[in-house]
């Protein structure tokens, strides 16, 4: 049984295959991609892609809000996941805060340089300070 940490790791993999078959105008199975990534189905990462997926104008439009000089399109496949899979926990779930933005910068450091895991760091506290309040 994987930890939460293990399955955020798989959705932000998920996250990114979709966005590159995406970009290749090829069809696909979210069902599929997610069985390849894990042997037993899991509501938490099921739940988490699909949320990310219908929520992903509005992610997208926070993240270039908090983004200095930036757009979320300009940051590579794996950094608009990991961002989108912390703004999707921040605004559209019960995990607190702090795990949310935690999680997002640790899965930013295991695939991203410093730079960009300081500005998800920077923009994920800037989401939860701004629209939290």
């Amino acid at each position: 049984m994987k930890n939460r940490s293990e399955l955020r790791d798989i959705i932000i993999k998920v996250i990114y295959q979709i966005k590159i078959l995406d970009s290749a105008k090829l069809d696909y199975s979210i069902e599929d991609l997610i069985k390849e990534q894990l042997e037993v189905e899991n509501d938490f990462v099921k739940t988490s892609i699909l949320g990310i997926i219908k929520n992903k104008k509005e992610i997208e439009k926070l993240a270039n809000k908090y983004m200095n000089n930036w757009s979320i399109d300009r940051l590579n496949k794996v950094d608009q996941a990991i961002l989108s899979l912390g703004i999707y926990e921040l605004k559209y779930t019960d995990t607190p805060s702090v795990v949310a933005i935690n999680e997002a910068i640790e899965l930013a450091k295991k695939y991203s340089d410093l730079k960009v895991v300081k500005m998800i760091n920077g923009t994920l506290d800037k989401i939860y300070h701004e629209e939290e309040s």
